[in-house]
C-alpha cells in the first residue's frame, strides 16, 4: 500500500491508502475526499482534479505530462509550478508518504 496525505486548503489533512497502480485522483475519489472531484474520471479531460504537490515531492511526482499543460490552463484556482493533475500523478512505492494540497475550489 501507498500512502498518501491530501492537504486541504484549511489544513485538514487526511491520510489515505492505495495500491500501486491507482492515480491520486482515484484514491481521492474512492474515498470520497472532498477537495477533488474528477469530472472526466481521469481522462485528462477537465481540471476538477487540480492540485498541488509538496515541494518536498516534486523531484519523485516527475514532470507534467503532455496535454496536462493545456488542462490546467482551465482550472478555477491559481496554477503554479507545483500544479498538477492528480489523474496523472500513479502511485508506486517511491511515492509511499506523497502529500499533495488541494485548492480552494474545483468547479
Amino acid at each position: 500500500m501507498v500512502k498518501v496525505t491530501y492537504v486541504a486548503h484549511d489544513g485538514t489533512r487526511t491520510e489515505l491508502e492505495g495500491d500501486p497502480g491507482d492515480s491520486v485522483m482515484s484514491l481521492a475519489i474512492a474515498n470520497g475526499l472532498d477537495g477533488i472531484v474528477g469530472e472526466c474520471g481521469g481522462s485528462m479531460m477537465c481540471a476538477t482534479c487540480h492540485c498541488y504537490v509538496d515541494d518536498d515531492w516534486q523531484a519523485a511526482t516527475g514532470a507534467r505530462m503532455d496535454g496536462e499543460e493545456d488542462m490546467l490552463e482551465s482550472a478555477v484556482c491559481e496554477v503554479t509550478g507545483r500544479s498538477r493533475l492528480s489523474c496523472q500523478i500513479t502511485l508506486s512505492e517511491a511515492l509511499d508518504g506523497l502529500v499533495v494540497h488541494l485548492p480552494e475550489e474545483q468547479v
